[in-house]
Formats: structure tokens, C-alpha cells, sequence
């Protein structure tokens, strides 16, 4: 028996009835030989942790842009904390941490330099709109690996296609438009759980809030700190979830009205903060300038992005490129291509 057969057999004796099993999955768009030692959703979280538009998650904002400061989180700590707090779940309640895991760490490879101010951005420029989750399901799908994409299995694809949330969607749930497995279920919380308690940290180091401006009532349901906050939070999906004996997340009402309560608190005191605002509106205009001028130059834009020729319209390879650019790439050049450079 091989290796991999010994784990997924595993699997089976140890996971629960609604975990998603590794020999069970859905398969792959193309078909390939599996591995003799990793399970399939291992080799997915494997491929993302190894691909180009990994990496440069380090160098993406999360909320405040391009951050001089080495404390503030980016768009790579973010799914770090998201990977780690999904997991925590994940293991609790004897689900496929494997699969959780690739889930979490590829749900955000979509995301655009300067954080929601890019998506934005590029929403409204380009011919077929722009969503970062849609965007990382191209990644994976098209992009990364040098255009070959990563091949990865159903059950990834889709709790990255489907992790977000916006304002309207459940936080916890079987909602309709949610993952189809209970592990894409457990990074959409995360994902919430995640960014809620780091930015709301973020904003306090950065002078944006003061502890005196938290909602006390929120406070007094999840905990003064950090690191009491995600344990409430965490704590009460798993034995929520747990007693329901259902497949799907379930959390107690007094924690779920404390947490949706922050989350409001979030977006009305700092992600529309006049400060953050004033950045975010110079993100806007970076992007929709190089969007602009690139299409307009199809033969530069090849020479810049190091293509010979292009697979999409030229329109949707820009936005494409744009959207893969770290913070700093973009800042530089939009430099080269818009202020003029001192004569040595």
C-alpha cells in the first residue's frame, strides 16, 4: 500500500462524517497521476506555498499602504493568520486540515496592490469588472506557473472562489452562496475572525482609533486583548458547531452580535477613515493611470510585462498584470512611466 493510501485510509478512521475526504474529491480540471506519498489536497497546499503569486502577498497592503512601519500586517501575514486560525478549527472538529489549509492560503493570491483601494480601482476600469476572489481563482487557474496554472482540485478552487463575504453575506451558516464543503465554510470565518481582530490592532498602533472608541459591549462579550478576542471567538464556532451535530459553523448569538458589531465598527471607524480614505483615493488614481496608459501602449506593455505576445485581450492582460503587482511595483512604475526623472 502506498503512502498516500495509508493517509487516506487514515482519514477515514479518524476525520469526521462531514469532513471532505482526500480520495473522495472532485478531481482536477486536467487530469494527472496522483503522488505516491501526498494526498490530493496536500499537493495543492504545496503548490501554492511554492508559486510566484505567493510570495508576493509580502508585499501587498492589507489596510494601511505600502507600510514603512515592519509591524502592520500585509496581505501575507493576513493569510498566515487566516491559514493558522482556519486550522485551529479545522482540527477541533476533525475536518481535513489538509484541504482547509490550501483553501486558506490561496484565498487572497487574487488581491491587488494597495488592498481594497486597487480592487476598487480596477472594478471600475475594466471592461468585465474585477472581484479579488474571481481574480484568485485565475490565478490558480491561469496565471501562476508561468501561465500553466496550478491544476489544483474542485474543493480548493471552490472555497477560494467562494470565501468572501462583503457586507451582507453570513458570517456563519449554510448559506447558499457559501463553499460547498465544510472546510471552505471554516476559512470564510477565519477569514473574518482574521482581518476583524489584526486591523482592528493595526488601527490602534497606527493612532486611528483609541481603545477608548471600541464598543464596550463588544468588549465585554469577546475580551479586552487581542489575543482573548480570536480565542472567544474561535472557541465558540468549534463548541457551537460541535453541539449542533450539523455540517455546517454555527456560533452562539452573543458572540456572533459582538463580532458583527466590531466588524461595523471597523468599516465605519477605520476602513472609511477620512486619513485611510485620502490614501486609498491616491491608490485609485495609480492604478486607473496605469491601466490607462498601458492599453493604450500594447506594444510597451509587452516590453514591460516581458511578453511576446498576448493570450487575452489586451485590456484583460492588463488588468491581469496589474493585479499581480506588490505595492512597491506599482509605485515604481508608475514613476518611470508619469514624473519625470532628474537629468544625471
Amino acid at each position: 500500500m502506498l503512502i498516500r493510501e495509508k493517509l487516506e485510509k487514515q482519514e477515514h478512521q479518524t476525520l469526521s462524517q462531514f469532513a471532505c475526504f482526500s480520495d473522495q474529491s472532485k478531481g482536477r480540471p486536467r487530469p494527472e497521476k496522483k503522488c505516491g506519498i501526498r494526498p490530493e489536497f496536500q499537493r495543492d497546499r504545496d503548490r501554492i506555498i511554492h508559486s510566484k503569486p505567493f510570495r508576493r502577498l509580502k508585499h501587498k497592503t492589507q489596510v494601511f499602504l505600502a507600510p514603512a512601519g515592519d509591524h502592520y500586517r500585509t496581505r501575507l501575514t493576513h493569510t498566515i493568520e487566516v491559514n493558522q486560525i482556519a486550522r485551529t478549527m479545522a482540527r477541533a472538529l476533525f475536518l481535513n486540515e489538509s484541504l482547509t489549509e490550501a483553501i486558506a492560503l490561496g484565498h487572497d493570491l487574487g488581491h491587488t496592490p494597495f488592498g481594497h483601494a486597487g480592487e476598487y480601482s480596477l472594478n471600475q476600469i475594466c471592461p468585465s469588472g474585477f472581484k479579488h476572489w474571481e481574480q484568485s481563482l485565475r490565478v490558480v487557474d491561469c496565471l501562476a506557473n508561468d501561465g500553466r496554472g496550478l491544476n489544483l482540485t474542485f474543493e480548493v478552487r471552490d472555497g477560494i472562489l467562494k470565501h468572501s463575504k462583503g457586507k451582507v453575506h453570513p458570517f456563519v451558516g449554510n448559506g447558499g452562496d457559501g463553499p460547498n464543503t465544510l472546510e471552505g465554510k471554516i476559512v470564510r470565518a477565519a477569514d473574518i475572525i482574521a482581518y476583524v481582530n489584526h486591523d482592528l490592532e493595526d488601527a490602534l498602533q497606527a493612532g486611528v482609533i483609541s481603545v477608548s472608541e471600541i464598543p464596550r459591549d463588544c468588549l465585554k462579550v469577546l475580551g479586552a486583548k487581542h489575543s482573548r478576542r480570536i480565542n472567544t471567538m474561535v472557541s465558540d464556532i468549534i463548541y457551537q458547531t460541535q453541539d449542533s451535530g450539523q455540517p455546517w459553523l454555527s456560533m452562539s448569538a452573543p458572540v456572533l452580535k459582538a463580532t458583527e458589531r466590531l466588524r461595523e465598527f471597523l468599516f465605519e471607524k477605520v476602513y472609511e477613515n477620512a486619513v485611510i480614505k485620502n490614501e486609498f483615493d491616491k491608490g485609485v488614481k495609480v492604478l486607473s493611470d496605469l491601466f490607462k496608459y498601458l492599453t493604450a501602449h500594447p506594444g510597451q506593455f509587452k516590453m514591460i510585462a516581458g511578453k511576446n505576445k498576448l493570450r487575452f485581450s489586451i485590456a484583460q492582460e492588463v488588468c491581469d498584470f496589474i493585479a499581480g503587482m506588490t505595492d512597491s511595483y506599482a509605485l515604481k512604475l508608475y514613476q518611470e512611466l508619469f514624473l519625470p526623472t532628474p537629468w544625471d
